[in-house]
């Protein structure tokens, strides 16, 4: 069998890969937080048919050699963590991390993750959780008869109630930041875990030691370009058109063989 049907079919299969990661930018351009991937491609191994630098005679070297490649894979997906736009919102429990960090949410196995979607709420017990329900840690309770809270840019968390002059101070969002971001593993919904390659969580004060500061009534958009993505989208076609090609190609040259011997 000709060996260009071979090739061509991992550049078809490394190619709709990317047109995945694509989609998946694209259908993530409204969430809150979200963190671009871009397909990482690599070469396949090589068929050494000639070793260049190997002696022709005694006295010449080949001075190139013949290597046929095997085709492409996607051999990684990488997050981008670089910075979304902030968009205002004016809620209380709107926050924002302007800069590095992520915050910490304790799930139900007492195990953390992070996520850098600051859409905040109260659930019946006065605890601010996340969307799903995670309390974010460490915990911050809201008394009964607290008609304002303020959130300060190094994560003081203030209550005021009616009839109190002075606010009462509620607790304090801590930030945590990664050596590797690209190594957190995402679990869906908007969060991540750590892993091996990420390293181990480094817990710091918003606004101090290179953390991010908090911005409250703010949250963070996608860091999706869209026109880049539609541009992504509009390479990765033509080179799947082109590894078709291939296929036709290699097709018809086996087709006149097999008629024409």
């Amino acid at each position: 069998m000709h060996a260009a049907l071979y090739v061509s079919k991992t550049g078809l299969s490394a190619q709709d890969r990317q047109l995945t990661t694509i989609s998946n930018n694209l259908a993530n351009t409204s969430t809150i937080g979200y963190k671009r991937d871009r397909a990482i491609f690599e070469d396949l191994l090589y068929q050494n048919q000639r070793q260049p630098g190997a002696q022709q005679t005694q006295n010449t070297q080949l001075p190139s050699g013949l290597q046929l490649g095997a085709g492409a894979r996607v051999v990684a997906t990488q997050k981008e963590f670089t910075q979304g736009n902030l968009q205002v919102t004016e809620q209380s429990f709107d926050v924002a991390i302007d800069g590095h960090g992520f915050l910490q949410f304790l799930q139900p196995d007492g195990t953390i993750v992070y996520s850098r979607n600051g859409q905040l709420q109260l659930n019946g017990e006065g605890q601010v959780v996340n969307a799903d329900g995670l309390l974010l840690e460490p915990a911050i309770i809201v008394p009964e008869g607290t008609n304002k809270v303020t959130i300060g840019t190094d994560g003081t968390v203030n209550g005021f109630t009616n009839g109190q002059p002075n606010p009462q101070q509620l607790g304090t969002i801590t930030i945590v930041d990664f050596v590797n971001h690209s190594g957190l593993q995402p679990i869906g919904g908007n969060l991540f875990v750590e892993t091996v390659a990420s390293g181990n969580p480094v817990q710091g004060t918003p606004g101090e030691n290179g953390m991010g500061v908090i911005k409250q009534g703010m949250l963070e958009n996608s860091n999706v370009d869209i026109v880049e993505e539609m541009v992504n989208m509009i390479t990765t076609q033509r080179a799947y058109e082109m590894n078709s090609k291939v296929v036709s190609t290699a097709d018809q040259m086996l087709q006149f063989i097999t008629q024409n011997l």
